[in-house]
Parts: structure tokens; sequence; C-alpha cells
């Protein structure tokens, strides 16, 4: 029989998560979208109570807490806050992701414990996409090669979240264009005073404002042989940059669609205490079908949404893998109830909806994303496509 409650440590988690998006997060995510600043207060905050590093492992100084289904929860509740903010607050998970995912045991022990240190805060950040590269990392024209006991880096990244303010950045390159994925290499730039290294334009963006977005300029940058994350091909613990970087993607998804959930769930709980006090033909709008039946296919998208979601995180958390592109429906199917929801939730509200003072149109704004990065909802249908086609039912 499946179980849908929550154990006591992850009601815990999600609790605190949830007290903290609603004290500290949600009273400046204004703020911050309307100067896109980088909420370094919160993130240190955030930091402080082990919101960030709780799920690495104890032996680098985290939580310890190797479950997926509570990552999810905390990301949903940070972006129940402010969508924005939870980006700058977990950005660094997506270069940690990849240490995680493919370095070497003496990378994961020298970097890991770094950003789990409890009195200093580190961001991280996560060089893939380009200007002509995006979902098709196959493409990517950022070149290394080897000189000596380094390797040489030139490219341009573009849309990186914490770009050239991050501590430490990991970035794809292609050894040989030649070979299209397996060509790929993941690099860590530890110094972003790093010669050559430097951020190009800082975007300014329709939605999650909170996070700092840029482009990354690579002439001549040389990284040290060591720092190629999964090793040299022939070594034990090697691991191509291309595996590598479907294995981060696999595991990110899911927190992708947890955070598109988490603005689906605002504006929904927003629309629908509206719709309680809303007076219009002598009685609370919700009573009128019109908008009653909105509401309850909100309310349902949520759910399913969610219950995606988790089954993404239970199957993780039992190395069973998404063998039916399962990762890809949560972030699809989130990512569509989330621009869907909000954009309800300003039907719903009216004028009131389309307006600032009121936070509806932020959330629409910040739920668009949730439909392009970490995959478009096209290339989501694309893996979900190809793997039922080569699974069957």
């Amino acid at each position: 029989m499946i179980d849908f409650e929550l154990t006591k440590e992850q009601r815990e988690i999600r609790d605190l998560a949830h007290e903290f998006a609603e004290k500290e997060v949600r009273p400046v995510a204004a703020h911050y979208d309307e100067t896109e600043e980088t909420p370094w207060e919160i993130i240190k905050k955030a930091h402080k109570i082990g919101l960030t590093t709780f799920s690495y492992p104890e032996e680098y100084g985290g939580g310890g807490i190797d479950d997926p289904i509570t990552n999810l929860l905390v990301t949903e509740e940070l972006s129940w806050g402010c969508a924005g903010i939870n980006v700058a607050i977990n950005g660094t998970h997506l270069p940690m992701a990849a240490i995680m995912a493919m370095g070497t045991k003496a990378q994961k022990d020298k970097w890991i414990p770094q950003f789990c240190d409890p009195n200093n805060v580190k961001i991280g950040a996560m060089g893939l996409t380009e200007p002509g590269a995006g979902s098709d990392v196959s493409s990517i024209q950022t070149t290394a090669r080897r000189e000596g006991d380094y390797y040489v880096l030139n490219g341009t990244k573009q849309f990186i979240t914490n770009g050239g303010i991050a501590d430490v950045h990991v970035v794809f390159a292609t050894l040989d264009r030649s070979k299209g994925w397996g060509g790929v290499a993941a690099f860590l730039i530890d110094d972003k005073n790093t010669p050559g290294f430097s951020m190009g334009r800082k975007e300014r963006k329709m939605g999650v404002r909170a996070s700092h977005t840029a482009q990354l300029i690579l002439e001549d940058v040389k990284v040290p042989v060591e720092n190629r994350l999964g090793g040299e091909p022939g070594d034990p613990e090697y691991v191509p940059g291309a595996l590598g970087a479907l294995k981060m993607l696999e595991h990110t998804r899911p927190g992708v669609a947890a955070a598109a959930l988490g603005i689906a769930r605002a504006a929904y709980e927003y629309a629908l205490d509206y719709a309680k006090e809303r007076i219009q033909f002598g009685r609370p709008i919700i009573e009128h079908q019109a908008v009653a039946f909105k509401l309850a296919d909100m309310a349902t998208k949520i759910d399913a949404a969610r219950l995606l979601i988790w089954r993404a995180g239970w199957l993780r958390h039992k190395g069973i893998g998404f063998k039916r592109g399962e990762g890809s429906m949560a972030k699809l199917f989130a990512g569509d109830v989330a621009m869907e929801t909000t954009i309800d939730a300003i039907q719903i509200l009216g004028g009131y909806g389309y307006i600032k003072e009121y936070p509806v149109e932020k959330w629409a704004r910040d739920a668009k994303i949730y439909q392009i990065w970490e995959g478009t909802a096209e290339i989501q249908r694309m893996v979900i496509s190809r793997a039922i086609a080569k699974m069957g039912r």
C-alpha cells in the first residue's frame, strides 16, 4: 500500500522552511523583485539554519538527510515565499549537484565541505548554456585544450545563475567538437578573479528577478588539470562530462518542478482567499460557477503536479531512476500548471491582478521561466516520448 504520510523529520523541515518563507522571504519579495539585487542577508540566514546544506552527507558537514522528498518539500516552501529568492538560495545546488554526480572522491572531499561550513557562505554557478547551445549540450562551442598541467578554456556562457559573483563555477566545454556529447567535459573554476575569466552582461529578466543572471566570458582561462570534474579518461573514478550533465539534470529537474509548484500554490491560495471575500452581485465570487470551477481546476492541477513530483522523488530515493521520463513528466506538468494557475489567478482578481500592488502579477512573471530552463517544455516532451518509445507501456 502506498503511504502519502510524511515522516516526522520531513514535516519538521518543511515547517521550518515554510516559517522561514513566511517571515523572512515574503516580506522582502517585492523589494528584491523591484531592485533585482541579490538577497545576501536572506541567503546567509537560510544557510545558518541549514536550509542550504541539510541534504549533503554528514561526512562533508551537511545534514545527512539523503531523502529527495525532503529536498522537494523545502524547495516548494521557499518558492511559495518567492521564486527568485528561492533560486538565489538554492542556485548553489546546481554546481554542487555536478560535483556530487561526477566529481572524484578527492574533488568532493575538497569542495563540498566548503559549501557546508555554517560560518562561511559560499555560492556556486553552473555554466552550461551558451548563446547558441541551450538544451542541446552537444552544440557547446566553449573549448578546452590541454596544455601541460592546465586546461585552457575559451568561450561564452549565457543566462548563468550567479554567473560572475559565485565563489565556484562549474563550466562545461568541449575538448573535441567532432565527438558531440562525447567530447564534452566539466571544469571547476575556483577563483572568480582568475585571469581571463570575467562577467559579461547582467541580464534584466521578466521574472525571478532576485536571482543574479549574467554572461560568463572565458579568454584563455587556465584551469588546473585536477579541476577537471570526474578526472581523466582511464582514471578509476572517471565520469564523462556528458554523462555527468545528464545525471545532474536528472537530479535537478524534480526540484525545478517543486519550485514551479510553490508558485502555483501561492497564486491559488491568494486567488481562493480573494474569491471568498470579493462580493459581486450580492455574494462572494466563489459562489459564481465560472470562478468556482476555475479554482477547482487550479486545486486539482496543483495536487496532480505534487503527486508527479513526489513520485519522481520516490523513484530517485529507491534508486530506480526515471525509466519513462518521470523527472521530465514532473517538470513539464508543474511548469505548465504554474503558468496556467498564475494567469487564472490574475483573471479571478480582475484589474487588481494586473497591478503591482498585488503579488499575482509577479507570480505570473516568475512562472514563465519554469517552462524554459532546465530543459524547455518541448525538450521534456522529447525526453518522455523517447523513453516511452523505448520502454513501451
